[in-house]
């Protein structure tokens, strides 16, 4: 079984493209539309790394960063803000909640690739 990936944003065309991105590398992904969806989906199937998009409704992404760091089994999962949100700030609170570190979209796919592979394999 391939390592396990949870993408977490609310643009199904960033998903998707992020998703066949990824599954064309080997991994296995699950998708969420926001940061509920995917902090019930990362609670419900262990997941070795996650990207999260910052702006989404009903949770962004700091906040499921926050929500993933206080359960045991994702303390140090790596996670991944993928977002067009760039400024020194918002990297810090990002850092501070918690997150791996930080994609401005758009993103190059293999650049994409990259990173994943060296967070996890």
């Amino acid at each position: 079984m391939g390592k396990r990936i949870l993408a977490v944003d609310d643009s199904p065309s960033i998903r998707k493209m992020i998703s066949f991105t990824l599954r064309n590398a080997g991994y296995e992904v699950t998708e969420a539309g926001d940061g509920q969806e995917g902090l019930d989906k990362a609670r419900s199937e262990r997941m070795d790394l996650v990207l999260t998009d910052q702006n989404m409704l009903h949770m962004d992404g700091l906040a499921l960063v926050r929500s993933l760091r206080v359960l045991p089994e994702y303390q140090t999962t790596p996670i991944l803000m993928i977002t067009t949100e760039s400024s020194d700030q918002i990297k810090a609170q990002g850092k501070a909640a918690g997150a791996t570190g930080w994609m401005v979209k758009p993103f190059d796919p293999v650049r994409l690739i990259e990173i994943v592979k060296k967070l996890i394999g």
